[in-house]
């Protein structure tokens, strides 16, 4: 039983000095994020498949327990739309290697314009891809959302390989009017979409996005917290990645959402204590 926290990135300048030690060498600073947290989306695969001795760097900072979630390159999600990208998807997988194990899934993030008419692209790609990975698939179009028969469809061809539906929760950042230039950012670039619950696999992953109030984000994943208890409960493994719109908390918010569920389930082993921001001193 185990449960994965993370944030969207492992390094963020607002957590310098305060959350992270500062300055950090490039070949230390994922080692210190993963004392606070035991997963991270990899949002920066998203731009350009990183050189093979940059990954080896990431792999050789964490230790084999720890989970990322790799986003496809956009030139196969976005520009070729899942059509014709062997190579590409050959290339980015050679050079995610020396990560192993710590490859918790292949995230692939699809454009709000992939609607349910191209389905048929997504389960080709589904079909034909490596076997070995986990893969899990977010969709923004509306329809998937508000409408029973593309759910169901989606479900259907994510279900012929085990692949699992990421949702990205919004609900809590669209609840009131934006109240600062974060928030409003957020606003023009999230998805507004349905609140979803449902786990396809042993292996949820939830995204979740709050606001810049800390306390009216712990409020808005109350639910979540339910949720990820009672998965593990049932035997599944979830990972969900807490956001704000200047993720200036997120970090402390991760491992606070591990504590709130670790209420719920005691049995959870504890997150480590965080490699501290600051040296100890004599006095």
């Amino acid at each position: 039983m185990r449960l994965h926290v993370g944030c969207a990135m492992w390094t963020h300048q607002p957590w310098q000095g305060r959350f992270l030690p500062h300055p950090l060498p490039p070949k230390e600073r994922l080692h210190a994020y993963a004392s606070w947290c035991n997963a991270v989306e990899g949002n920066t695969t998203f731009y350009a498949t990183p050189s093979r001795a940059t990954v080896e760097m990431w792999a050789g900072q964490v230790e084999p327990d720890f989970r990322f979630v790799l986003k496809l390159p956009k030139v196969i999600t976005h520009e070729h739309r899942l059509n014709k990208v062997d190579q590409e998807l050959r290339t980015f997988l050679t050079a995610m290697e020396p990560l192993g194990p710590r490859v918790h899934a292949l995230w692939i993030q699809l454009p709000a314009s992939f609607a349910p008419t191209d389905l048929g692209s997504l389960a080709a790609f589904l079909h034909h891809a490596p076997t070995g990975f986990r893969y899990a698939v977010e969709v923004r179009h509306p329809a998937f959302f508000e409408e029973e028969r593309p759910a169901w469809q989606l479900e259907q061809v994510l279900a012929r390989v085990g692949a699992e539906w990421v949702p990205f929760d919004t609900v809590t950042l669209f609840q009131t009017p934006a109240s600062s230039y974060g928030e409003r950012e957020a606003w023009l670039n999230k998805p507004r979409v349905q609140r979803r619950t449902r786990a396809l696999t042993e292996y949820p992953i939830v995204r979740y996005i709050g606001r810049d109030d800390v306390d009216v984000t712990i409020k808005g994943w109350q639910y979540l917290a339910d949720q990820a208890a009672s998965w593990l409960r049932e035997g599944r493994s979830p990972t969900i990645f807490l956001h704000t719109p200047d993720n200036a908390e997120s970090l402390a918010l991760a491992r606070r959402f591990h504590d709130d569920v670790r209420a719920r389930v005691p049995e959870l082993d504890p997150l480590p204590e965080p490699i501290p921001a600051e040296p100890p001193t004599l006095f």
